[in-house]
C-alpha cells in the first residue's frame, strides 16, 4: 500500500491519543468521517495499525523494577524453543534478537528484586541453550515512548544534498 501525507497524519494523531474519535480525526486531516473510517481499516488490514492499547504506570501496579536483560544462546538450534518460552513470561515486555555479543535483549517490568532474580535464575537460566545473562537495571528513565515517524516524513541528508545541489545548478 503507498501512503499519502493524510494516512501519515491519521497515523501521527493515533500515536498521539488513540482515544480520538474519527470525526475529530476527519476534522483535523480534512475529510469526513466515513472517509477516515475507511483508510483506518485500510491502515489497520495492511498492517500499518497493529493495536490499540493504554500506557500504563508500572509503579502504580506495583512493578518497581525495570531492567534490560541480554541472553546469550549457545546455537540458533535454541531460538525456536527460547522464543516459546520468552512468550509466555508476562514480566517479560519486549524480546529483540540482536547482533553483537547477546543473541536477544529482554526488556522486563517486574515487582522488585527479588522476583526479578526469580526470573533471571529460575526461568531463563533454565531454559534450554541459553549460556549466560547480562542485566541493567533501570534507575531511571528519560524517554520512553512508541511514537513511530514514517521515513518519509523525516528530511534524509540525501534529500537535502540533492536540493542544494539542485539550487546551486539553478544559479549557474
Amino acid at each position: 500500500m503507498t501512503f499519502d501525507s493524510i494516512d501519515y497524519k491519521l497515523i501521527d494523531l493515533l500515536q498521539q491519543n488513540a482515544r480520538m474519535t474519527q470525526m475529530e480525526m476527519a476534522s483535523a486531516v480534512g475529510l469526513s468521517q466515513p472517509a477516515v473510517a475507511e483508510r483506518m481499516r485500510k491502515l489497520e488490514q495492511d498492517g500499518v495499525v497493529l493495536g490499540y492499547a493504554a500506557r500504563v504506570n508500572a509503579r502504580k501496579l506495583g512493578k518497581d523494577i525495570s531492567a534490560f536483560i541480554g541472553v546469550s544462546i549457545e546455537h540458533p538450534r535454541y531460538n525456536a524453543g527460547f522464543a516459546k518460552k520468552i512468550l509466555a513470561l508476562p514480566d517479560v515486555l519486549e524480546c529483540h534478537r540482536v547482533t553483537g555479543s547477546d543473541s536477544y535483549l529482554l526488556k522486563v517490568v517486574t515487582e522488585n528484586t527479588e522476583s526479578l532474580d526469580r526470573l533471571i535464575s529460575n526461568l531463563l537460566r533454565v531454559i534450554p541453550g541459553v549460556t549466560r545473562t547480562l542485566t541493567s537495571i533501570v534507575t531511571s528513565s528519560i524517554k520512553e515512548g512508541s511514537h513511530i515517524t514514517p521515513a518519509e516524513m523525516e528530511p534524509h541528508d540525501s534529500d537535502k544534498r540533492g536540493k542544494s545541489r539542485a539550487k546551486r545548478q539553478k544559479r549557474q
